[in-house]
């Protein structure tokens, strides 16, 4: 039962709380500094509009990213920012509830690490602990966040929320922004993620509830199935086309579409996947080793990879890492997060 209402979100006691979020590794940009210094002012401003309704959401700068993949980014005031992280707040326990288990992406708890070791564990599983051939069927969207539809998007809201004044709101945020006539939300908004979890919270179901498939893993618009039938995965391609089509205004990115068993290696989430382990995928190898060399062995840049690469079977990964810094070979590897700081000590003499 959805118990909140349009006063819980335009609080200035709420505002309060989630400019404190918003604004945690944020301080030192310009933006975020110029806000703050009127701070009170600006979100007694924003409260009013709010109140009244007068609310408008403004433009969006534009920049571009690589993160493997170009993407384009659209970021939004730091005042429309705050707000969307006044509605995420309010709104976010609420939905992830209404979530399956098994859809890792945006939701606290879960994340890619905790999808990767759900993989392993379907595998195991799925496989009868490796006794009978399993097959992996990934597929992903194509254009997935420039083409959810914001009508679409608004009706599944409408089934949520009762409250109209909370609805107004969100379609404020929602219809800010379009790639084309009615169509996107912007990769930037931190209200994009809750709202394409819950676009495809109705694929989620249609797989599970219609097509009664126990074993399926969803990151983003990222998806995997997993079955001993070949000819029962195949079959399902058409029925998850058509639910997206009719239902959804979305299309499978027909080219990426791939069945495979566990045995031969299933690429997913930048790992391949097999029974007893996972090795990473040779391209984010690569793209790793150009960025420690680019970063020039930044100790923030090694972290985050050792944090990455913990995952996985990755000694020779390690190995290399000390190799391209031209360390001195040690009795043991670095080999996690933690030991990582003497990798920062040597790094800095």
């Amino acid at each position: 039962m959805f118990i909140h209402k349009y006063e819980d979100i335009i609080s200035i006691e709420n505002l309060l709380v989630a400019w404190k979020e918003f604004r945690n590794g944020k301080r030192s940009k310009e933006d975020v500094q110029i806000f703050e210094r009127n701070l009170m002012e600006n979100i007694i401003l924003l409260h009013k509009d709010l109140v009244k309704r007068s609310y408008k959401h403004s433009n969006y700068t534009v920049f571009n990213i690589s993160d493997p993949k170009p993407r384009t980014i659209h970021k939004a005031s730091v005042r429309d920012r705050l707000l969307h992280h006044a509605i995420h707040r309010i709104l976010y326990p609420y939905f992830d509830k209404k979530f399956i288990f098994d859809s890792y992406s945006c939701r606290v708890g879960k994340g890619t690490h905790a999808a990767l070791n759900r993989f392993r564990d379907f595998g195991y599983k799925g496989s009868y602990n490796n006794t009978k051939t399993l097959w992996i069927l990934k597929c992903d969207i194509k254009k997935f966040f420039a083409s959810i539809d914001q009508a679409i998007l608004s009706q599944l809201l409408k089934k949520y929320i009762p409250d109209v004044d909370i609805i107004w709101l969100l379609s404020e945020v929602i219809y800010s922004f379009s790639l084309s006539l009615g169509k996107g939300i912007p990769l930037g908004n931190l209200t994009s993620q809750l709202f394409a979890n819950i676009y495809l919270n109705e694929l989620d179901k249609f797989v599970k509830h219609n097509l009664k498939i126990k074993f399926y893993i969803r990151y983003a618009d990222d998806f995997v199935l997993l079955s001993v039938s070949k000819q029962t995965l195949k079959e399902y391609i058409p029925k998850m086309r058509d639910f997206l089509r009719s239902n959804l205004s979305l299309d499978l990115h027909e080219f990426r579409i791939s069945l495979k068993t566990l045995t031969s290696g299933a690429d997913y989430l930048g790992w391949v996947h097999f029974f007893d382990h996972r090795v990473l995928r040779t391209v984010t190898k690569h793209r790793m080793f150009r960025n420690i060399i680019i970063s020039k062995g930044k100790i923030e840049v090694i972290q985050s990879y050792f944090g990455l690469i913990s995952h996985g079977n990755t000694h020779k990964i390690y190995e290399q890492i000390n190799s391209l810094l031209g360390l001195p070979r040690r009795q043991r590897l670095f080999s996690s997060v933690s030991e990582s700081k003497e990798l920062g000590k040597q790094l800095n003499k």
